[in-house]
């Protein structure tokens, strides 16, 4: 089945299901098959931790509340001893860590996409940043004897299944083992608290800094190889396909394309697959430079403190690189002055910014933009899908959005 023909049987399942939260705004035009909530607020932008009722949720399927007693996740592949793994093993017998990440789902900034792509038509809120606490997988795999070379993969198989009857694929991703040996775990807390069923208890891969596809809920499965799930022994693997959620949905590519299957590559870094010759149509792995305005709220009335200063306050990431710089605009763009990183700093979360500002009375243009350590800077917009240029490629997917432009606000000051 062609990509135009996945969308086209997807857009028939639209507007059937969302499960919503408390304060949360509703996300319309949804597919059937997928759950999703957005951030409560816009002031989720302006708090450097998101309280797990105002984290955004997305998945495909039903949700799964397993038993954690009964649940387990097999271990196989390119170790020396496979095993079983259960939720008393993941607890018990290997370290406990932490790790902060700010998860973006690939399709956030989508409905600012013109012409419209499918899927959920996200526009800011589809981000969110919390604390994760689980088992390192490196302690796990050294444990099994591994094969841990650079060029392995390590795939991870969740356990739902799709809704729609005529569908066979497995949700899986392969995440290259030098991120894995990075920082990896294998999460059952969040903020303090075990993993809801909406994230994937009893246990999921968490990637810090990368897309939340790659952070598979309900986990069932690891498998160490020295491919990505590619070839036919994945394609129908007990009539199942295990590849389309990693080597077709979620790839950058224009529209009507179908992308080639690859066992390999080496370039993971989203931006560099956009820039490389190596990958005609990136896979989104690691986040793109983005930035937030957290305050004032889009159309909001607002009056300068006693001091006759105003402070806009947001959030600024990089996914596993580290965010070097934000600059804020008050007039949509036309000038740029720096603003200030406050609040706490950990590799693979978003930093919160501020920009003390005295305006006069009259409507504004707000907009910021963030740079990397590696000196790159958000674009200013999206193109068309015929357009070339410096500009934030079209493509069918709505994937890995970062342009500055569309995340403007207007205000008014009193």
């Amino acid at each position: 089945m062609s990509n135009s023909e996945r969308s086209e049987n997807r857009q028939r399942e639209t507007n059937a299901i969302l499960e919503r939260k408390p304060g949360t705004e509703a996300v319309t035009d949804l597919e059937d098959r997928y759950r999703v909530v957005g951030a409560a607020d816009r002031e989720t932008y302006a708090n450097w931790l998101t309280p797990i009722e105002e984290h955004y949720v997305c998945h495909r399927n039903e949700t799964l509340d397993p038993e954690a007693a009964d649940w387990e996740v097999d271990l196989a592949g390119a170790v020396a001893r496979e095993g079983t793994l259960g939720m008393d093993d993941l607890r018990e017998d290997y370290p406990t860590v932490a790790v902060a990440h700010t998860m973006e789902c690939a399709g956030n900034g989508r409905g600012y996409f013109d012409p419209e792509t499918g899927s959920v038509q996200w526009e800011y809120g589809a981000v969110s940043t919390a604390i994760w606490t689980g088992t390192p997988l490196t302690s796990i795999l050294a444990d099994h004897g591994a094969t841990t070379d650079e060029g392995m993969w390590l795939t991870a198989v969740g356990d739902d299944l799709p809704e729609v009857e005529d569908e066979n694929d497995r949700f899986a991703r392969s995440i290259p083992m030098t991120k894995v040996l990075e920082d990896c775990i294998l999460a059952y807390e969040v903020n303090g608290e075990p993993l809801p069923p909406e994230h994937g208890h009893p246990v999921r891969l968490l990637v810090p800094g990368w897309y939340g596809v790659n952070s598979v809920k309900w986990l069932t499965e690891l498998h160490v190889g020295e491919t990505m799930v590619h070839g036919p022994e994945w394609a129908d693997r007990g009539g199942e396909d295990f590849t389309q959620w990693q080597q077709s949905s979620y790839r950058i590519h224009p529209e009507g394309v179908e992308p080639d299957s690859n066992a390999t590559v080496s370039t993971f870094d989203t931006w560099d697959q956009l820039e490389s010759d190596e990958i005609d149509h990136p896979y989104t792995f690691d986040e793109n430079v983005k930035s937030t305005i957290g305050h004032p709220d889009d159309g909001a009335t607002v009056s300068p403190d006693a001091d006759g200063t105003l402070e806009v306050v947001g959030v600024a990431w990089a996914g596993d690189d580290e965010v070097t710089g934000v600059e804020v605009s008050t007039d949509g763009g036309d000038s740029w002055q720096d603003a200030m990183f406050f609040g706490p700093n950990y590799d693979c979360a978003w930093r919160l910014f501020r920009y003390a500002w005295e305006p006069s009375p009259g409507t504004y243009t707000l907009a910021s933009r963030a740079t990397d350590e590696r000196d790159r800077h958000q674009p200013a917009r999206i193109a068309g899908p015929d357009e070339d240029g410096d500009d934030y490629p079209w493509n069918e997917g709505g994937y890995a959005e970062n342009a500055w432009r569309p995340h403007a606000l207007e205000i008014t000051v009193e």
